[in-house]
């Protein structure tokens, strides 16, 4: 469990008061650029490149990437994810009722990677102890529980949770240019993604995309990158009776 402190982490300081645009095709979500300002932007790309020089590892089968956990560097900038204040901000923009559980990493393609495969995120995560207060997160795994069985120590309780909000925020790339690959698809339907028809978000530095997760927000990353591709990934999450009182229970993707 963290809990924000206003004084270390001032928002509204922090962000660049960009624009952020709501697009509706393929399906509902935001795309901002120069999110934070130049020079905690900078602060974020540097922390990311000393993480990734030993630190990244490939945890993640079938999916052509290695990764970072932002729970284990929560000693620099990048612990701006793992805030209430950002957590709050991204709840809000998707009008999602989330939990302040949270699950975030740091993800890196090497140059001509394989792309994904189209998913939507409806997918189930486990976390210890009850709902963190209003000013409280609670990272995956800090409390010994097994984020995708929960399996857990003895003593300790956990929640089912859904993924409700997911968000790609990126950095540490080199210039993108139009070509240059590496964009994180947006598809209408499984099979346009496999087809990779769809809506192309670059991976501009400082920019991100983010939606509500939903059985119709499928996605993958494109791939055949020119260049190193570079992100945040992250999940906000809800109780599980509200996915399947709005979808239904068959909708969740179980592991």
């Amino acid at each position: 469990m963290t809990r924000s402190d206003p004084r270390t982490w001032p928002m509204p300081q922090l962000l660049a008061h960009r624009s952020w645009v709501r697009r509706q095709q393929p399906f509902p979500h935001v795309v901002a650029e120069d999110v934070f300002t130049p020079t905690f932007y900078r602060a974020l790309a540097e922390h990311y490149r000393r993480i990734s020089t030993y630190e990244f590892r490939a945890t993640m089968a079938g999916y052509d990437a290695t990764a970072a956990r932002i729970r284990d560097h929560l000693d620099g900038p990048l612990a701006v994810f793992a805030t209430r204040e950002w957590h709050d901000l991204i709840a809000g923009v998707a009008g999602v009722q989330a939990t302040g559980d949270v699950t975030a990493a740091l993800h890196h393609h090497e140059p001509g990677g394989e792309p994904g495969w189209p998913h939507n995120d409806l997918n189930p995560g486990w976390f210890g102890g009850p709902e963190p207060e209003s000013d409280e997160i609670r990272l995956e795994g800090v409390d010994g529980v097994d984020y995708y069985r929960g399996d857990r120590p003895t003593g300790v309780t956990a929640r089912e949770t859904v993924r409700a909000v997911s968000v790609m925020f990126y950095l540490a790339n080199p210039p993108w240019s139009p070509g240059d690959g590496g964009e994180t698809g947006l598809y209408p339907s499984f099979d346009e993604g496999v087809q990779g028809t769809g809506r192309l978000v670059p991976p501009v530095n400082n920019s991100l995309v983010m939606f509500e997760c939903t059985p119709f927000t499928w996605h993958s990353y494109a791939g055949r990158s020119r260049n190193p591709r570079n992100c945040v990934v992250m999940w906000l999450h809800r109780p599980k009776h509200d996915a399947i009182e709005r979808w239904g229970e068959a909708s969740i993707a179980n592991w």
